[in-house]
């Protein structure tokens, strides 16, 4: 689960997040403690914390005095936004360089898309969305 080269704190928030996406961790409802996550990837509290606190300062978790951190309204919608700018950045952008370098038009992309896609096996959330059960 914790992956070499990759600043511990950084990993823990990620974590989070996935939760948050994935839906295993509701909105409005509290988070791990730092202890929690300390003692759950044997990491100082100390750690745990600043990936909380990174959470924290981005509007994704906020804290109840004397109660623990939960997950805030619309973090959901923000981690969504964020993650979807990535993969732009990332994926799309450069995609589109190399399509215009080999005279690729939209049309030829969302074309190329769809044969690819077509070609590969469904993901089980795509099933699910289908309204069919993974085999």
């Amino acid at each position: 689960m914790i992956e070499e080269g990759k600043p511990l704190f950084l990993q823990i928030a990620e974590q989070i997040e996935d939760s948050i996406l994935d839906g295993s961790l509701e909105e409005e409802a509290q988070a791990p403690s730092t202890n929690e996550l300390a003692g759950f990837y044997r990491i100082n509290p100390a750690t745990a914390a600043k990936g909380v606190a990174m959470l924290t300062d981005k509007g994704v978790l906020y804290k109840r005095r004397g109660i623990g951190m939960f997950v805030a309204t619309g973090a959901k919608d923000l981690l969504l936004g964020e993650r979807r700018a990535a993969f732009a950045d990332r994926y799309i952008d450069p995609l589109l360089t190399e399509a215009r370098t080999l005279g690729l038009g939209t049309d030829d992309l969302a074309a190329l898309l769809r044969e690819r896609a077509a070609r590969e096996p469904q993901t089980s959330s795509a099933r699910q969305t289908e309204g069919t059960t993974p085999a």
